[in-house]
């Protein structure tokens, strides 16, 4: 039960200790709290805090005794400074930091500030009510509650003359600048920062002159005053020099871009950048006309940005954030080559897919051999995804292609291609495009399904008037059709496949990324030992081949090894999860009907199995794209409206070119292309925005709908382009 006002105010012991001293204000600031529901209610509460005391002389006396042993326990500069930002600058390091603080409670028993706020504002309400606090409000808890500070020695004109030594309040402002301005500047002198600047300013050294002119600040506002023309001069200068400094800290993403991602680089870099932004905070707080307004945005701005700084999942997305990018780039440089545009890359796609299921068919035989030696969960396991891995790898080096794999590579290049998606015909064009790559698609599955069924069958025969059995026996068939049947879990195991896919090629755009990065293709090419050892032209061989096949090959071991050794750690956990992946169970199906014989053609139990199977390529195939390009989009920057704009598109393609996502163009004869003028009218160029607010999104329907009302009618389509074409216009609220 919380205490009412009047036992909090009587509550209040200036001779408390500490403990018990920040519990009272953790109690109060929980009474005006409120329900945490409407800010309103509790602005009304401080009011009402204000006017119950205003006359109470004893209380306000108690309360500045009070006030004095809390400022001389604790030092708020560290706050100002530092609260809301990693106290470490390695990502690991900070991530293990943020583990401990949400499993270890905090005690109120510290002189730690930063501590010690959290506990006294620990929820995104505080940031509604300090926003809401009017500036009669802020002015009264100023006369009230807080110390009187010397008014500025003024002339007749009222200016200020020379000011007295700054309050403590104003020194704690100084000192907090002087702090945040050496951060900055040891972020900018840091050697994985300071190497990926652009030469332009590396030569420019922004960072060199940044604690020099912060401390030409602080020297102005103790000798002239905060406020001072001197002191604002100096404030100017600082601003311009850190403006400056981020333009040379911003130049470190193009090096990232080129040469590959650090998660540790691109954490410090938004480090820089929120310090930054806390600097021209603890500016407005000195020198602002209005010093009660800016305090309550910066205390508001520290408990929204100290509640993000408890946050795992804050500290993975935005550091992770340009290489999850940079991994959906490079995966869309890989799967481009998937894509088929016309009959004769189709009949390309078909040779290259039968390939791969003529291996897979060898892969299925081998991996009934490890089975039948009986091994233990684990090891049985890793050989299985060992033998998956090695024909993977076999497939790529042989230029051959696995269906399944597909859809995670080629997904990302899709989403490449939003990139100009503004210019005209570019929807049209991303329409055909994604009927290529479904097209695509279903020529690997008929190459990869095709070619390994009679594999199987010339493998089980052979081995059958060889050695007298055939690849598995009759008890192994009946359990390989009962675990594939429609009506079981295979869809569900599918679908955990697909998530494996795409786990493969996130895998390996993370390699790709890490190859690049540490330039290893480089050191491969130029390092002493590897020239001595293999010669200056097998080393230029092999750094060429491992930077055009380092991101397969991870794909391929990976996904061999995950498809293998998930299963064996699910059972060990007990969850009972397996792996159904098309091509592999085609080719133990048709195992299984070769061991049973032809009168397994009139059991319906392996109808169900067939149709099981014909459900799991479809299954593995939409959940590893629906990942990836999910991936994509969001690397992209597509906002929620765009996708649904991009969905009505597909719509309208098939409805009138259905066929089109099934079978090649014919060679000289142009297909007829639908109208989307509409759509790409009613695109979002705010692509940053992942919702629009409701007025913009019924202006968007009712746009598209009149449309496609028009078009039925033979009128003109209807050109205005509406709110959502300026950048400036209804619905525009970027996050």
């Amino acid at each position: 039960m919380r205490p009412d006002l009047q036992t909090l105010l009587d509550a209040l012991n200036p001779n408390a200790p500490l403990a018990e001293r920040h519990l009272w204000l953790i109690e109060m600031l929980r009474w005006i709290r409120g329900d945490g529901v409407d800010p309103q209610n509790s602005v009304v509460r401080v009011r009402q805090l204000l006017e119950t005391v205003q006359d109470d002389t004893a209380w306000l006396a108690r309360w500045h005794r009070w006030w004095a042993c809390f400022t001389q326990a604790v030092d708020v500069t560290p706050l100002l400074a530092d609260h809301g930002f990693a106290p470490r600058t390695a990502f690991l390091s900070e991530l293990g930091h943020r583990l401990r603080r949400k499993l270890l409670p905090g005690t109120p028993e510290t002189n730690d500030m930063s501590d010690l706020f959290g506990l006294l504002l620990p929820s995104r309400f505080d940031v509604r009510w300090l926003q809401a606090l009017d500036t009669r409000t802020l002015q009264k808890i100023q006369q009230l509650l807080l110390p009187p500070t010397a008014p500025e020695p003024a002339n007749e004109d009222g200016a200020p003359l020379q000011a007295q030594p700054g309050t403590a309040w104003q020194n704690a402002l100084l000192d907090a600048l002087v702090f945040s301005v050496g951060q900055v500047s040891a972020t900018g002198f840091a050697s994985e920062i300071r190497v990926r600047m652009s030469h332009e300013e590396q030569a420019r050294r922004a960072f060199h002159a940044l604690p020099v002119q912060a401390e030409a600040l602080r020297r102005s506002a103790l000798r002239h005053g905060p406020r001072s023309g001197q002191a604002r001069y100096e404030a100017e200068k600082l601003k311009n020099q850190l403006g400056v400094c981020q333009v040379a800290a911003e130049t470190v993403y193009a090096h990232l871009e080129e040469h590959g991602v650090s998660v540790g680089i691109v954490f410090r870099l938004r480090q820089l950048s929120e310090r930054v932004t806390r600097i021209h905070q603890l500016l407005d707080c000195l020198l602002s006309e209005q010093p009660d307004r800016a305090t309550a945005a910066l205390l508001a701005d520290m408990v929204q940005l100290g509640l993000d700084n408890r946050s795992i999942r804050a500290l993975v997305a935005n550091s992770s954030g340009l290489t999850a990018a940079k991994v959906a780039e490079r995966s869309a440089e890989t799967g481009d080559r998937y894509i088929t545009r016309n009959a004769a890359e189709y009949r390309q796609m078909l040779g290259m897919a039968a390939g791969g299921g003529a291996l897979l068919g060898l892969t299925t035989w081998a991996k009934f051999g490890v089975t039948a030696l009986a091994l233990s969960a684990f090891w049985g396991g890793f050989a299985a995804g060992l033998n998956y891995a090695i024909s993977f790898v076999l497939i790529q080096l042989l230029h051959f292609t696995v269906a399944t794999k597909q859809p995670a590579v080629t997904a990302p290049a899709m989403a490449a291609r939003l990139k100009e998606i503004r210019k005209p015909g570019a929807v049209r064009a991303f329409v055909d495009e994604v009927a290529n790559l479904f097209r695509s698609q279903i020529a690997s599955i008929l190459g990869n399904v095709g070619l390994v069924i009679p594999v199987v069958l010339l493998i089980s025969v052979l081995m059958a008037t060889v050695q007298g059995h055939h690849m598995i026996g009759p008890e192994k068939a009946d359990y390989v059709i009962h675990s594939l049947n429609l009506l079981g879990p295979s869809v569900l195991f599918a679908a955990l496949t697909g998530v494996l896919l795409f786990a493969s090629s996130i895998i390996a755009g993370w390699v790709e990324n890490w190859f690049v990065y540490y330039r290893l293709d480089s050191a491969i090419r130029h390092n002493p030992r590897f020239t001595r050892t293999l010669g200056r032209e097998r080393a230029a061989r092999w750094a060429r081949f491992f930077r055009d096949n380092i991101s397969g090959l991870a794909a391929n071991i990976s996904l061999g090894l995950m498809l293998g050794l998930v299963p064996a750690f699910a059972h060990f956990f007990g969850l009972g999860l397996d792996i159904r992946h098309v091509t592999l169970a085609a080719g133990q199906l048709a195992a299984a009907a070769a061991a049973v014989g032809p009168e397994v053609l009139s059991r319906p139990d392996f109808w169900w199995a067939v149709a099981g199977v014909a459900v799991i390529g479809p299954v593995n195939l939409l959940v590893s794209f629906y990942l990836a390009f999910r991936l994509a989009l969001k690397a992209q920057g597509v906002g929620e409206v765009n996708r649904g704009l991009i969905q009505m598109a597909l719509r309208r393609r098939l409805r009138s070119h259905p066929l089109s996502f099934f079978l090649p163009p014919r060679t000289g004869v142009e297909a007829e292309t639908e109208d989307v003028s509409d759509i790409e009218a009613a695109w979002q160029h705010s692509s940053e925005r992942e919702v629009l607010d409701e007025e913009s999104r019924r202006w968007a329907e009712a746009y598209l709908e009149r449309t496609d009302r028009e078009r039925d009618m033979g009128q003109e389509s209807w050109t205005q382009a509406g709110p959502l074409e300026s950048d400036s216009g209804v619905g525009e609220s970027r996050p």
